[in-house]
């Protein structure tokens, strides 16, 4: 990686950590806390996750915000897939993160059991702040990825379309 594909690649950790579009994905009492982080007193808004988002393709980040029982996971993972690249998913409360204390055959045992987890926030229900500094861990995950530039596979040729590329070669 070169110097100029570093310098844009921090720019573009920078710009995405402070523009989180999220699609909350809440089914249980953790959606309470969800919607107080929203709130004027803790104010999300700061790190630029203010503004929900309702269609998972329109999101970039997945807020699974309480229990998921085996007939909601289907759904869940088909919402996953329907998210625009790059994504990233948080579990929120320890219903997400392990099955918390429901320990059957109805519920998920943890949401990382069928798509991939970036942070986890602990507690029944975690408390606004811890849900900010879930967010902070967040955006430093963000901030200290590779981001490429585009993919460098070549376009198909159309038909009577000369590859100039290997001619001058």
């Amino acid at each position: 990686m070169g110097f100029f594909e570093k310098m844009v690649s921090k720019g573009l950790g920078w710009a995405r950590k402070y523009s989180l579009f999220t699609y909350p994905f809440a089914t249980a009492c953790c959606g309470m806390e969800y919607m107080s982080v929203a709130s004027s007193r803790y104010d999300i808004a700061r790190f630029g996750a203010e503004f929900p988002r309702f269609s998972p393709r329109q999101a970039d980040l997945l807020m699974v915000v309480g229990t998921i029982n085996l007939k909601q996971a289907p759904i869940l993972k088909r919402v996953y897939d329907q998210m625009a690249e790059p994504k990233w998913v948080v579990a929120f409360g320890v219903c997400a993160s392990s099955g918390g204390f429901y320990d059957n055959y109805a519920v998920l045992q943890g949401i990382d059991r069928i798509i991939p987890v970036d942070v986890y926030i602990p507690g029944c229900p975690p408390r606004p702040e811890q849900v900010l500094d879930g967010l902070i861990l967040l955006q430093d995950k963000i901030a200290n990825e590779r981001h490429s530039l585009g993919n460098n596979q070549k376009l198909p040729l159309r038909p009577g379309q000369r590859d100039l590329t290997t001619e001058l070669k």
